[in-house]
């Protein structure tokens, strides 16, 4: 969805520990929890109810006020990413683009935890010309889960021989509009990205032959991690197999270093309801008529944030699995494929693996959290990359190159991912250690801890953007 803001601590019953943002009350409160406790605390886990964890904006997120028409449509610069909001059918942003590069827009919309939804909920983003020609049009839905969930579309304004429209400099709108029935204001993340044109042009062939076998996931010992709760601040992880925790209504982000040439595959394990736990549906989950539709959700996004593909299932208690189907090997000419997946394999550089747990899953089998598993397998060779004629915006944007340092961070030694937030905190908050005055007095004190700390508050706050 990095998420590195701080150094993670850890505390003993012992009293000794690394100071953190020298938050010394709470480091007194957590060690006093964890000193009472017996429990044994997982290495990473989901932060459990009452609160599902929000999306989390980009840090350097800047403000774009939504437009009800072009003359009044705020200016959205590549490489950028802004925060806005959607509160009524359309909302209207500016470009100003010149007649060489290729620009991109995602738009990630979060609708309210707990909100109402119906299967058709949800957005649309196009790309139009001065004149109102649409440059491109895509859309994106919560499905037929109707679980609230950050929903992600995209725009482009590209070149491509033979192509018409869109092709001068010039000044250029996106319109992000409202489908379905739900008239609640949604948060809007939008992230603009402009692509150089090459040294030396391409042939504009797409290569028929690819292996399209259905990959086999990879079996290891996991090691855990703690993802993301949003595309700026997903977690980095390369192939291997990998664990975690996640409670219903929650969405996890993990991203991928995918190299030229390379071929992705991934598959989500969710573990069965406990069964001991007296929540709801619980007794006899095994043979239970409870069933959850659409329940775990894994998706694929490119590095412009551009749904590849996605895989869905359903829950009934037991533990389930859901894999992404074959998709092509990453190359430059794949842009010119007339259909995805293979058209939007076209970059290489960050790709996100996006996580769903739905809400309703709690309302049948309980709050959890439960235990996910995350299988990634890298196929073919890494090639030479096509050869831009300047930087991208963001730089370096399409590079894999060296390794990413947030990858290097995103878990330590012990499995405690910092991406989450403290190691500590997070075991607290799911690992059923004191009692609730306790834990309440625990939470408190990092709430008001993180409040004060505004450059690493990168935790969850309720799942309502516009808060």
């Amino acid at each position: 969805m990095a998420r590195r803001a701080g150094r993670v601590m850890r505390t003993g019953c012992t009293g000794r520990g690394v100071a953190v943002w020298q938050a010394v009350v709470r480091i007194v409160a957590v060690g006093a929890v964890l000193c009472a406790s017996s429990v044994a605390l997982p290495g990473t886990v989901a932060l459990a109810a009452p609160g599902v964890p929000s999306y989390a904006f980009a840090d350097d997120v800047r403000s774009a006020p939504a437009a009800t028409g072009t003359s009044d449509a705020v200016r959205l610069e590549p490489g950028a990413t802004y925060r806005s909001a959607l509160q009524g059918a359309k909302a209207y942003f500016r470009l100003e683009l010149d007649g060489v590069s290729n620009v991109y827009v995602s738009v990630t919309a979060v609708p309210r935890a707990g909100a109402t939804l119906a299967v058709g909920d949800g957005i649309s983003v196009s790309v139009q010309d001065s004149d109102g020609a649409r440059c491109s049009n895509d859309s994106a839905g919560v499905g037929a889960s109707t679980s609230p969930q950050p929903i992600t579309a995209w725009g482009a304004r590209e070149f491509a021989p033979g192509k018409g429209l869109c092709q001068d400099a010039g000044t250029y709108y996106v319109v992000v509009e409202r489908t379905g029935t739900s008239g609640e204001d949604w948060g809007l993340e939008l992230a603009p990205v402009s692509e150089s044109p090459l040294k030396k042009a391409v042939a504009t062939g797409v290569p028929e032959a690819w292996d399209s076998a259905t990959p086999v996931p990879p079996v290891a010992e996991p090691v855990a991690v703690r993802g993301g709760a949003g595309f700026a601040k997903a977690t980095g992880v390369e192939e291997g197999v990998w664990s975690d925790a996640i409670v219903p209504g929650q969405t996890l982000f993990y991203k991928v270093p995918v190299d030229w040439g390379r071929q992705v595959s991934a598959a989500v394990d969710l573990a069965g309801a406990d069964t001991d736990s007296g929540s709801p549906g619980s007794s006899g989950v095994s043979g239970s008529s409870e069933y959850v539709v659409d329940a775990l959700d894994l998706a694929l996004y490119n590095p412009v944030r551009a749904e590849v593909k996605d895989a869905s299932v359903g829950y009934g208690g037991t533990q389930k699995s859901a894999s992404l189907p074959p998709v092509p090997p990453v190359r430059y000419v794949n842009r010119y494929a007339p259909t995805d997946p293979m058209n939007s394999l076209r970059f290489a550089g960050s790709y996100y693996l996006v996580v769903h747990l739905a809400a309703q899953v709690a309302e049948r089998f309980g709050e959890g959290p439960y235990g996910l598993t995350l299988r990634v397998r890298l196929g073919g060779s890494a090639q030479a990359g096509p050869g831009y004629a300047e930087q991208s915006a963001p730089r370096g944007f399409f590079d894999v190159g060296a390794r990413d340092q947030g990858f290097s961070e995103d878990a330590d030694a012990s499995g405690g991912g910092a991406a989450g937030g403290d190691s500590a905190m997070t075991a607290v908050a799911v690992g059923g250690i004191g009692t609730g005055s306790a834990l309440l007095t625990v939470l408190g004190v990092w709430t008001l801890t993180a409040r004060r700390r505004a450059a690493v508050q990168i935790r969850a706050n309720a799942q309502n953007p516009t808060a």
